[in-house]
């Protein structure tokens, strides 16, 4: 799991640095840390996040070690699902 606080301290230095993971796919998710919910990164219901909340994970099986759930909007399917091992 990356921070985005984590990855400079600029926005000039987050943004590049956040294009360098993405070209090198280290970064294919994203999730908020305060609903630990994760799902992609065009996902209209991350993208009004606040910075300090956005997380980003490499692949779905990380972010569910990490306690995450997949977004219902972006990825129905995942989070049907994880809802039925839930419970």
């Amino acid at each position: 799991m990356i921070l985005h606080s984590a990855l400079g301290d600029s926005v000039f230095a987050r943004n590049r640095q956040l294009k360098l993971l993405l070209n090198i796919s280290e970064i294919q998710l994203a999730g908020n840390s305060k609903l630990k919910i994760y799902g992609t990164l065009n996902c209209a219901s991350g993208k009004s996040m606040k910075l300090q909340n956005r997380v980003f994970f490499k692949n779905a099986d990380e972010a569910l070690q990490m306690g995450y759930r997949p977004c219902g909007h972006c990825l129905p399917a995942d989070y049907k699902r994880w809802k039925h091992l839930d419970k």
